[in-house]
């Protein structure tokens, strides 16, 4: 991975952007991430969030954020703040959804009663997609060989599951981060993702991330990704210096002076 001094991203106009441990430090949002996004607004960057986090904060972020909208739950859905309305798109239909859910409620039943210390995320009653599980964020870290059971299981009743920095995350459904990136690009802007990704940089943190990582050129990590490279196939080409929203400030700075180097030429 790269230093980066060594970015030259005078083409970017997208910034797409995970959140938790990126966009955030210890679980909160601090001010100079939150003002990064704004500075990164005011300067003609339009800015994406791309996490697991529910449809619940979704609807927060995408109404009160400097952001053209925000694609949610691992790419379950995406909401977006449109002349007044806010759009909401989901990538299964609800009789679909309402089944899945159901098949979930017993992939929860069998993660509680064989992995202890497990627990159901605490924003699991804001979801609409995916079952959370939390191993770190409001419970006691459990051991990775815990974490690699709950994904098992998933797996095994045929979901799909990813790691983030804080919930194994699983769903059924064939889409995941990118697939609904590139949906977005291609419903709301009328762009093929494939032929303008390098205009859009994307920054993360963790391994539900790779397909991000992998699909971009210009692809960053915050310096806490160093964390989780050993499990990650797709790592970014490029990592800050400090981790989570730290990091996400020294990437904004960087991109506010190339846009202001290229604009003064």
């Amino acid at each position: 991975m790269k230093s980066l001094k060594e970015l030259d991203a005078s083409s970017i106009r997208w910034v797409l952007t995970d959140i938790d441990d990126t966009l955030t430090d210890h679980g909160k949002l601090k001010s100079p991430a939150y003002d990064a996004l704004w500075k990164l607004n005011d300067h003609g960057f339009q800015i994406v969030p791309i996490t697991g986090r529910p449809a619940g904060w979704c609807e927060m972020i995408a109404r009160f954020w400097p952001v053209d909208g925000v694609v949610g739950e691992n790419g379950g859905l995406y909401f977006r703040q449109l002349k007044g309305q806010m759009k909401r798109v989901y990538l299964v239909q609800e009789e679909l959804r309402k089944k899945n859910r159901q098949l979930l409620k017993k992939i929860e039943g069998e993660v509680l009663n064989n992995i202890p210390g497990a627990q159901v995320a605490s924003d699991q009653f804001c979801r609409q997609m995916d079952l959370a599980i939390d191993f770190c964020e409001d419970v006691p870290p459990l051991d990775p060989k815990s974490v690699n059971q709950i994904v098992s299981i998933f797996q095994k009743h045929g979901a799909q599951a990813k790691v983030s920095s804080i919930h194994v995350n699983g769903w059924f459904g064939e889409y995941d981060k990118l697939s609904t990136c590139k949906i977005y690009f291609q419903n709301e802007h009328q762009l093929n993702l494939d032929e303008c990704k390098d205009r859009v940089i994307f920054c993360g943190d963790s391994p539900n991330d790779e397909p991000m990582f992998g699909y971009f050129p210009f692809s960053v990590g915050v310096a806490n990704v160093q964390n989780f490279v050993h499990q990650m196939h797709h790592k970014p080409q490029f990592v800050t210096q400090k981790p989570g929203g730290e990091g996400f400030e020294e990437l904004s700075k960087v991109l506010i002076q190339i846009r202001q180097k290229k604009n003064y030429i």
